[in-house]
């Protein structure tokens, strides 16, 4: 039996940051649904498992059509951010974009980068100056 090219997306991305701060801060940045626009404001997500501290898993429209997770998995006295975007380009009526070869993997290294961008940025804000192995300030 074969497999349609339908059911398999296009991107599959897969990007891990660690972060010096517990995995409930982190998860605190994804629970507002407008940080959600200002992250990917081209998608509109649906969250179909929420696990709090753990992340979020959602279904993805719009620009693209697929999943998208972050598990945020408790390491040493960090959280290391695994972020999963499996999906395709599509069009405005939501159908899968064929792409060329080329024009699909810039697709995929905007994405990623993208991705890396929002893992660092959280980083910086979130661990204000904090060095791994140091306790966070009392403030």
């Amino acid at each position: 039996m074969s497999v349609s090219n339908q059911t398999t997306p296009a991107l599959d991305i897969v990007d891990e940051t660690f972060l010096a701060v517990p995995p409930s801060t982190v998860a605190a940045a994804f629970a507002d649904p407008g940080a959600w626009t200002r992250y990917w404001p081209d998608l509109v997500l649906e969250v179909y498992t929420d696990r709090g501290d753990q992340g979020l898993r959602w279904t993805v429209r719009g620009a693209l059509v697929g999943t998208m997770e972050v598990w945020l998995e408790p390491v040493l006295d960090g959280t290391l951010l695994h972020y999963f975007l499996r999906a395709t380009p599509a069009d405005a009526a939501g159908r899968p974009l064929p792409l060329r070869p080329r024009d699909l993997r810039r697709e995929f290294d905007r994405r990623a980068r993208a991705a890396k961008e929002i893992a660092l940025g959280l980083k910086e804000i979130l661990e204000d100056g904090r060095e791994p192995g140091v306790p966070p300030s009392a403030r």
